[in-house]
């Protein structure tokens, strides 16, 4: 019927199958009439509509240029319709013509009519779609267009043959002025392609598209990524480096990622939080009702007697349960908080590219089942002789051009999808971040630093990989079940032998991965316990070696390590178990499907079709089916992440209303009755605290250590809830906190902290602070780098930058939190006269000063006395003084004490106050816990030092721009962090020679021998399977023999085991040899850390050392063994697929090498921008984290400031610094895919080509083997670069690992030379001549130190910071070694004899206590030399016998991290212990700055007269006071001896000493009084 009117339309037949049928086959001219018009034309009026609303749109017209591209465009649409015209005038002036010919009785048909009209209409369009395109902003080219282009070139080919062939075979030509206008059309057409190919990018955005390629790229560019070539090419060129990071799109910059995010977070909170509520009252409700009917029912049951005996019980009972509850409230508080909220925002928040990747996947899956369909009609073209050559051609075509369609649909999803996981990343670590600026300290206390820096990275990272693989949720589903229908289709029900097997896979591998988990999750504790003693040994390195106990830790390691590798080895046999059951798997399946086809019964016969058009078939399971467990397992691991993280962004903000600011007020500050507590339902810390203080006051705040000053500046903060009354503030808020912090930046951005740079105010403070001095120490001065966590400048430094940072603020109010306790005294002294006090540069400014020092308190306003978190008294100095009330009693205790610690509260060791106040002090930072005080000392002179020569700190930045410059002076102990040798091109082919070589050389050539075998049974099996199907020709209409059928099935079968089994066998002893090499890599490592010298710790940051241990080891143990095992497989693949495809085609080993080339260059290309662009997203994420840490340690100060915009911008940037480096990857990844996959592509239409070309010497069963390995070889090939990028990038942790077991060692620990068995036995010193430097090029520390201390002497060493005291005990321990010069112990000179003999036989207490975790024996006695009763004693001498005696464990009592349970004093105790423990005749006391209380000072000091009378003691002393009594004075300044007596002596000669005793408020009288 249709075909009837179509006929009558044009004039001809429409359809006959005569047409195809022969040689030369042809489309009738009515279908090229009709349908091959209407398929372009009727898609460019599909796609219209959107073009032309931007015209109905923009009412203002654009008048932006036009370009030549545009005018050529409209030219050739222009041209094009008048051809239109032309047409139609042809066919009217047929018609109609007043020709000279008789005229027709013939009219021409609709179609010529029709279809120039048609094609004029579409044209007119054309002009305005692309007019439209022109305007859209932003906009380079159509999508739509250019396919509509194509689409209309394609479908004219047709008639462009057809009228050429028809033309030929005629000799003439029929009907000339069409057939010139078809081809002058054509010719446009094609003109027009190109055009449309070609980006038009607008002058204006030309600097857009320079600085982001992505903007200007053209439809076709985009879809194979070729604006990705230039970042491809510098990168193989020289390694890339951040400046070349190209800018991102709007879209995906953080700003706007997270606008969206936290629109749609709002009010799904807001809705989860109204759940929420309903939710507790529904509970409240329930729990109500149930007691009152227990209340009910017990009335009924009890007489009154026993009523009275319930309530105790009860009350006891409430008081047990109170203690329960408390246990469950973490447990309670997990569950309740409002959730299901995270998913739906970011759902919401982008749907749009879920829902396009979507479309990507779905069409990506369709045509995946194409292929095996082409591939059945392609065997059986090549078993029918009889059909036509053109078929054959015709199905090589479809399958690259389904190939191609299928790749390009399958980037753009992953394209799409990875985009998404990144936003996904980015838009919960912004929410995070947000979220911490503003969390109320509740929140903050449930979760450490760690844990919160652990949502950033951990929990935002599942989130990534989550969604990039989402969609396979319903794809993996779908693709089975397609698959199982098309099987169905092929074998009919056996098919379900085959799914029953793939079917009992899974929950074998189920069961083994739980196994696996237990392992990994085993090895995690090995591995956690391990690198938290790493850690330690790390951090209290300078200790291990002071006390000379590397062997005792080292062995501990070595054990714990022992452990992790036999956990190691199960867990690798168990994967080997499991690669057998995957290599085994799909032999099996098949084996299983044709065995059970051929058995059920004899007419059954394996056809090549069947068996190859199913093992592709399988081959698309086996993906889904390995996808899904894997997939459900991440799910669940992130349900636990979306829990932590809903928790902490669904948990409570900071009320921003607790502190008024109500200008009505005449105070500057009022508290009104308040009480202020750190947690909702705590007891308040503060109570009943009212205070008026005026503006321009100077109130100082004066309580015992715990009174809750520090609590009353946070309540001033608005950080603590309050429980009643206001406060009241006026003006903007300063705030110093006790313990300074500090950024990592330079120390102007520091003192600045976001406010513009004024030359005089900047210099005016500056002075005040008496930061001059410093800065002149410092080479970079006020532009110095500090390092994180300010760890190139000391404490008095930090608190100095500090205060200095408060003071340029000029703010109206300042809250300063002890800032005088950090510096030394006279430092201390010119900051209250400069800065703070009546004089200073904030006379006119309201400050509250937190003070311990008693000697300011005269000169203040007002005091404020705190005992207990209550005010006791408020009034002037000597009110309060004559009053005798708690004030009196504090100036007592204090200025008591004041004489033997001048003003110095302590500088990192809080007083308990803190330690319960302040939540940040719990957990400092895991990767940095803190340094002793004596390589902070080494570690900023070095940094000092160093900086004088570069210029400027930079501790952990790996600036690329720098680095050529810097590498030059830098010297090796102290390189930058990022300069490995890897940088450049390819990795050096002796690392993988390094490895092997680890894993023992047998072990690699039979592994390499199994694995070769096994895939020579691969090959067998298929070849065998191909043999089979072809018994179907040879047996054709003859019964099959039974002998026949079993052999086919049982040699099939055979190879299949066969194959797992060699696979078992090379992966279990591949998994004996990488254990093997991880012992030996790390054992390696491990000694020679530990021997390395103390200046390497002190120049590199210890992240980066631990790294090694953990980031690097861990690739050795788990990563490489990996990647190593897949390459290996991998290759082997790629190569016997080339072998079957040579065998069953001979003509394509032709193609082979130019195929290898081409493979050879992308994978090099990639392999170098892909490596480099990895590194620089790591390097690039760890400021995100560190910059988060700075920021939770500095939330008072930043809120104090009200600076959280600024530090949320900041961290925007530093996000986009990192996706700018992360964007350019995932594009490499598709980049490389798309290309691998044009040349599968390529491999599997020259093989279905060259069988079609020599189908007659072909069996059909090597047809089918060889396409259906071709298609396969795409998805081995991507893996195989992959695998080698990958490779290439973990053997470096060989090289990093490699590189730390070559660093030089410090002098043998134990020589030839043995000092006599008693050695020292006087305890005298000889310095002769002794000249030290850090290291070589270095002014020296120490020059020419002379002088003799003889035996049982006490001598006091002192000096400005810098003069080089400490520098003494670290050359008496050697560790630094002496630049010229020698000391001599008792006439034996120090550097001939072993380290370890030297350090056992002297003794230090070092200034700060390290504790190792452990237990307390071991940290007294590492090597258990000593027995119980000796420890006993010195536990009693060091006054710990009773707090150890009421521990229940005693001696074995567990000292957590850094001694974190044991209080500053006791710690300092320990050490004394330690001490008397080694009893030997010289003595090193370097006196703790940390504050000690004064009782722990005094029986320390006590101890040491008694118990040391006989040694030779040196004391360093940052506190005159308690060297008043030595026999001796060495007064050290810039290195050399100035001044060595008496105290009184020096005291009489008025010079350095003299003036430094003046300054400690230390008089001559004083001393005669000791």
């Amino acid at each position: 019927m249709c075909a009837a009117a179509l006929e009558e339309y044009c004039g001809s037949v429409f359809w006959n199958a005569s047409y195809l049928n022969r040689e030369d086959p042809d489309l009738p001219e009515c279908v090229w009439q009709t349908v091959l018009v209407w398929i372009p034309l009727g898609f460019l009026w599909l796609c219209a509509p959107q073009h032309l609303l931007v015209l109905c749109k923009s009412s203002q017209v654009n008048t932006k240029h036009l370009s030549k591209l545009y005018l050529c465009k409209q030219l050739v649409v222009s041209l094009l319709f008048l051809m239109a015209l032309a047409a139609l005038a042809v066919t009217l002036a047929e018609d109609y013509g007043q020709s000279s010919d008789p005229p027709s009785t013939e009219k021409n048909p609709g179609v010529y009519y029709a279809n120039p009209v048609l094609y004029a209409v579409s044209w007119i369009l054309l002009l305005l779609c692309q007019e439209g395109l022109r305007r859209r902003k932003g906009s380079v080219d159509s999508a739509t267009l250019f396919v509509f282009w194509l689409l209309l070139v394609l479908c004219d080919v047709f008639p462009f043959q057809s009228l050429l062939r028809k033309a030929l075979k005629l000799g003439e030509i029929s009907d000339v002025p069409r057939f010139c206008l078809f081809y002058i059309s054509f010719g446009l057409e094609l003109i027009a392609l190109i055009l449309s190919a070609v980006a038009d990018v607008p002058p204006e955005a030309e600097e857009l598209v320079k600085e982001n390629p992505e903007m200007g790229a053209a439809f076709l560019s985009r879809i194979t990524f070729n604006w990705f070539n230039s970042m491809v090419m510098k990168g193989y060129k020289q390694p890339l480096v951040q400046e070349d990071m190209w800018e991102l799109s709007e879209a995906d910059s953080t700003a706007y990622i997270n606008q969206g995010f936290q629109y749609f977070m709002q009010l799904e909170l807001g809705a989860a939080r109204v759940r929420f509520q309903k939710k507790l009252k529904k509970k409240r409700d329930e729990k109500r009702d149930k007691a009152q009917e227990e209340a009910f029912q017990n009335g009924l049951s009890n007489s009154l007697v026993k009523g009275v005996s319930q309530d105790v019980l009860l009350e006891e009972k409430g008081k047990k349960e109170d203690k329960k509850k408390k246990k469950n409230v973490e447990k309670k508080e997990n569950d309740e908080h409002p959730d299901s909220w995270l998913i739906s925002t970011i759902y919401k928040t982008f749907k749009w590219i879920l829902i396009e990747s979507a479309f990507f996947k779905l069409l990506q899956d369709l045509l995946a089942f194409v292929s095996p369909q082409l591939l059945k009609l392609m065997i059986s073209f090549t078993q029918d002789k009889s059909r036509f050559l053109w078929e054959g051609y015709v199905y090589a075509v479809l399958l690259l051009l389904v190939a191609i369609l299928q790749s390009l649909f399958l980037q753009q999803y992953f394209q799409r999808c990875f985009v998404l996981g990144m936003k996904v990343r980015t838009a919960i670590i912004a929410a995070v971040y947000k979220k911490a600026l503003k969390v109320s300290n509740d929140t903050r206390k449930e979760s450490t630093v760690g844990e919160t820096v652990n949502l950033m990275s951990a929990d935002a990272q599942r989130f990534n990989d989550v969604t990039n693989f989402i969609h396979l949720l319903w794809s993996c589903p779908l693709q089975i079940l397609m698959s199982i229908g098309f099987l169905w289709i092929e074998l009919g029900p056996s098919v379900l032998a085959g799914l029953a097997v793939m079917v009992l896979m899974v929950p074998i591998n189920g069961l083994l991965a739980t196994k696996a988990r237990k392992f990994q999750i085993e090895n995690m504790k090995f591995k956690d316990k391990r690198l938290k003693i790493m850690n330690e040994i790390l951090n209290g390195i300078k200790i291990l070696k002071l006390f000379a106990w590397e062997p005792s830790f080292q062995a501990q390691v070595e054990g714990i390590r022992g452990k992790e590798l036999q956990v190691m080895r199960k867990f690798a046999y168990l994967s080997s178990v499991s690669t057998f059951i995957f290599t085994c798997a799909p032999a099996l399946v098949s084996l299983a499907s044709f065995a059970v086809f051929v058995a059920v019964s004899p007419d059954n016969i394996l056809t090549a079709e069947k068996a190859f058009t199913s093992i592709s078939l399988f081959n698309i399971l086996r993906f889904p089916l390995a996808m899904l467990p894997m997939l459900i397992a991440a799910i669940v691991q992130t349900a636990v992440s979306k829990k932590r993280l809903e928790k902490f962004l669904g948990g409570e903000d900071l009320k921003s209303d607790i502190v008024r600011h109500d200008p009505s007020f005449n105070t500057a500050i009022s508290v009104c009755d308040g009480s202020f507590a750190w947690e909702r339902e705590a007891e308040p810390m503060l109570k009943n605290v009212s205070l008026d203080i005026n503006p321009g006051r100077l109130v100082a705040v004066v309580g015992a250590v715990g009174s809750g000053k520090s609590s009353l500046m946070s309540a001033l903060l608005g950080e603590m809830y309050n429980t009643k009354g206001f406060i009241n503030i006026q003006g903007s808020l300063a705030f110093v906190p006790q313990q300074a912090w500090i950024q990592n930046a330079t120390l102007r951005d520091n003192i600045l902290f976001g406010s513009c740079y004024e030359e005089s105010r900047f210099q005016e403070v500056i002075q005040a602070c008496a930061l001059v001095p410093d800065l002149e120490q410092l080479a970079g001065g006020d532009l110095t780098e500090i390092g994180e966590k300010g760890i190139n400048i000391s404490g008095g430094q930090k608190q100095r930058v500090s205060l200095a940072r408060a003071v340029y603020s000029q703010s109206d109010i300042y809250l300063l939190d002890d800032p005088l306790s950090a510096v030394d005294s006279h430092v201390g002294k010119h900051l209250f006269e400069k800065v703070i006090g009546p004089n200073g540069l904030l006379r006119d400014k309201t400050r509250i000063l937190v003070t311990h020092g008693v000697s300011f308190l005269p000169y203040v306003d007002e005091i404020v006395v705190l005992v207990d978190g209550v005010v006791s008294e408020v009034g002037s100095y000597k009110s309060l003084r004559a009053s005798k009330g708690a004030f009196s009693e504090f100036l007592d205790t204090y200025a008591n004490g004041q004489s033997n610690r001048t003003h110095s509260e302590s500088d990192r060791c809080q007083d308990t106050e803190d330690v319960e106040l302040i939540p940040e002090r719990e957990d400092p930072q895991p990767d940095s816990p803190l340094e002793d005080s004596v390589s902070n000392t080494l570690k900023r002179e070095n940094s000092i030092r160093r900086s004088q020569r570069s210029g400027s700190v930079r501790l952990r930045r790996s600036d690329s721009k720098r680095k050529s410059k810097d590498v030059s002076e830098l010297q090796k102990g102290q390189r930058l962090i990022e300069n490995e040798t890897m940088e450049t091109g390819q990795v050096k082919f002796s690392l993988y020679i390094q490895y092997l070589r680890a894993m023992g050389w047998g072990y690699t050539v039979i592994v390499s021998l199994l694995y070769l075998v096994q895939n020579i049974a691969f090959i067998g099996q298929n070849l065998w399977l191909s043999d089979w199907t072809n018994d179907a020709t040879k047996f054709y209409n003859m019964t099959y023999p039974d002998w026949k059928r079993d052999t086919r099935v049982g040699v099939f079968g055979a190879l299949g085991v066969a194959q797992g089994l060699f696979v078992f066998i090379a992966t279990l002893l591949f998994a004996n040899a990488s254990v093997n090499a991880s012992r030996i890599l790390h054992s390696k490592l491990i000694n020679n850390i530990l021997r390395v010298p103390m200046v390497f710790f002190d120049t590199t940051p210890i992240g980066r050392v631990v790294n090694r241990f953990a980031k690097d080891i861990f690739t050795v143990d788990e990563a490489i063994p990996q990647s190593f095992r897949s390459w290996v497989l991998c290759l082997l693949g790629v190569l016997g697929t080339l072998f079957v495809i040579c065998l069953a085609t001979p003509y394509f080993t032709i193609l082979i090498l130019p195929l290898a080339l081409v493979y050879y260059f992308v994978q090099r290309f990639y392999v170098a921008t892909s490596r480099q662009l990895r590194r620089l997203d790591s390097v690039s994420r760890s400021p995100i984290y560190s910059h988060f840490g700075e920021t939770v340690l500095g939330l008072s100060v930043i809120r104090a400031y009200g600076h959280q915009e600024r530090f949320l911008k900041h961290n925007e940037i530093i996000i986009d610094k990192n996706l700018k480096s992360v964007y350019p990857w995932i594009v490499s990844n598709r980049w490389l895919a798309i290309r691998l996959e044009f040349l599968g592509n390529l491999v599997v239409f020259f093989s279905a080509l060259f069988a079609v070309i020599s189908r007659d010497s072909l069996e059909s069963g090597l047809v089918g083997l060889s396409i259906s390995y071709s298609l396969n070889v795409t998805q081995t090939l991507n893996w195989l670069v992959r695998m080698t990028s990958e490779l290439e990038t973990n053997i470096v942790a060989v090289e990093r690992v490699s590189e730390y077991t070559k660093l030089e060692n410090e002098a043998e620990w134990i020589t030839n030379i043995r000092p006599p068995e008693k050695w020292p036995e006087a305890g005298r010193l000889q310095f002769d001549n002794f000249k030290v430097r850090y290291r070589p090029g270095l002014d020296l520390v120490l020059d020419g130190i002379t002088c003799d201390i003889k035996s049982t002497e006490k001598v006091g060493i002192v000096g400005r910071t810098g003069a080089g005291k400490s520098s003494l005990t670290n050359c008496l321990f050697r560790i630094i070694e002496a630049a010229e010069g020698r000391i001599l112990i008792d006439d034996v000179d120090v550097s001939t004899i072993g380290l370890h003999d030297l350090r056992n036989s002297l003794t230090i207490i070092p200034q700060d206590p390290v504790l190792f975790s452990g237990t307390l024996r071991m940290n007294l006695d590492p090597f258990d030399k000593f027995s119980d009763e000796e420890i006993w004693r010195v536990l009693d001498l060091s006054y710990l016998k009773e707090y150890v005696g009421g521990l229940q464990e005693g001696l074995q009592h567990e000292v957590a991290e850094g001694g974190e349970n044991l209080s500053v004093g006791q710690r300092q105790l320990l050490c004394l212990a330690r001490a008397l423990l080694r009893k030997s005749r010289i003595l090193i006391l370097d006196e703790a700055t940390a504050a000690v209380d004064l009782e722990t000072d005094d029986l320390i000091q006590k101890t040491i007269r008694n118990e040391f009378s006989h040694c030779t003691v040196l004391t360093i002393a940052h506190r005159l006071h308690s060297i008043m009594d030595s026999s001796r004075v060495m007064v050290l300044s810039a290195g050399k001896i100035v001044e060595f007596d008496s105290p009184t002596n020096l005291l009489e000669k008025q010079g350095h000493f003299y003036a430094m005793a003046k300054d400690a408020g230390i008089t001559v009288p004083e001393i005669t009084a000791l």
